[in-house]
């Protein structure tokens, strides 16, 4: 077992494959372990580097296996598939994980703590919620179109008249499917008591953490994008070099099909967390509504850099280039630990 260098483990939910190599990358482990021998195997191992592709579980795994002293590499399924050898099965995988985690230019996720963790299935449990909520409004609505009955787009609307409806005796409704109506009422009223129980916690969380004040200080950046960048970034931001790679590993920046010396540039990449970018896109949208409001009313827009990005390209795409800007400020603002200031300049200004 001293022999073992380099470790790639493909992690499952009861067994887990391991592959071991040693220093000039010949096989010596390879072993198959259930749930309950993984932490009693790798705490009587010498510290070792060991590979995870970056799925379920991964981070709970990298943090127990680094408190062993091992060295853990997370990476994307996506940049270990090239090193899957023939068919795919947990020993290839294992393999092709041990391989790719020695590769000089790989690029490895960041591990996340407990804490980070916890605020992004605070989001992704309100987006669920959220999710159900609209579904249960457009049944609601389906329903009442199939009996001559239109409602106004929005909530508001649902909210004022569908109690109207349902206690009117003469709209021709059927008694079950008022009943039905009544139903799905009361599981969309539980939603919203829901998300909004969620959106508290996650203002809570907000009020404590001193790096989401610092970003929702940021014009376009509110509660929800604020606690969501400071889960991702952290204290320093020290995952990402520059603001450049946050807005790439958010998939705001253009994708490539460049060949023989042509440049040629496409759409945004929408890589990586959609949730985050979909939300930064929101703020930038709401940016631009707030500064083409002001300019249709004959004043000053407030921001003069959107002002003539929308002079010179549709608002659609100066939405999804301000919030390119939105990431690198948010990731200036925290790798730099300082406030933000709207006339602020970088030193080589």
């Amino acid at each position: 077992m001293k022999k073992v260098s380099v470790i790639g483990i493909d992690l499952a939910k009861n067994v887990f494959q391991v592959h071991g190599v040693d220093e000039a990358g010949k096989l010596v482990l390879r072993k198959q372990l259930k749930r309950g021998q993984m932490k009693r195997f790798f705490a009587q191992l010498p510290p070792r580097l060991i590979g995870m592709e970056a799925c379920g579980s991964a981070h709970y795994w990298a943090r127990t296996l680094e408190g062993y002293g091992h060295e853990v590499r997370l990476m994307a399924p996506s940049f270990v598939k090239p090193y899957v050898k023939s068919n795919k099965n947990d020993r290839n995988d294992a393999e092709a994980i041990c391989e790719a985690v020695t590769r000089p230019n790989m690029r490895f996720v960041a591990i996340k703590t407990p804490k980070q963790q916890a605020v992004f299935h605070l989001h992704h449990g309100r987006r669920q919620l959220v999710k159900q909520r609209v579904a249960i409004s457009n049944h609601l609505r389906g329903v009442l179109l199939e009996f001559g009955i239109a409602l106004p787009p929005g909530d508001r609307a649902l909210r004022s008249k569908l109690g109207e409806i349902l206690e009117d005796g003469e709209n021709g409704l059927p008694m079950l499917v008022r009943q039905l109506l009544a139903q799905l009422w009361e599981v969309f009223r539980q939603l919203e008591g829901q998300i909004d129980a969620l959106t508290r916690a996650l203002a809570q969380w907000h009020r404590e953490n001193e790096v989401s004040q610092r970003l929702a200080r940021i014009p376009g950046i509110g509660l929800q994008t604020a606690t969501a960048l400071a889960a991702l970034l952290g204290e320093r931001g020290a995952d990402f070099r520059n603001g450049r790679q946050l807005a790439a590993y958010l998939g705001l920046v253009p994708r490539q099909a460049s060949s023989g010396g042509k440049e040629r540039f496409l759409g945004i990449s929408k890589r990586g967390d959609a949730y985050l970018r979909s939300l930064l896109i929101h703020g930038a949208r709401a940016v631009i509504r707030h500064v083409r409001r002001r300019l249709a009313a004959g004043q000053p827009g407030g921001n003069p850099w959107v002002e003539q990005l929308l002079e010179r390209c549709h608002p659609n795409e100066a939405a999804v280039a301000l919030a390119n800007k939105l990431a690198r400020t948010a990731w200036a603002v925290v790798a730099h630990q300082r406030a933000w200031q709207a006339d602020w300049k970088g030193a080589a200004a």
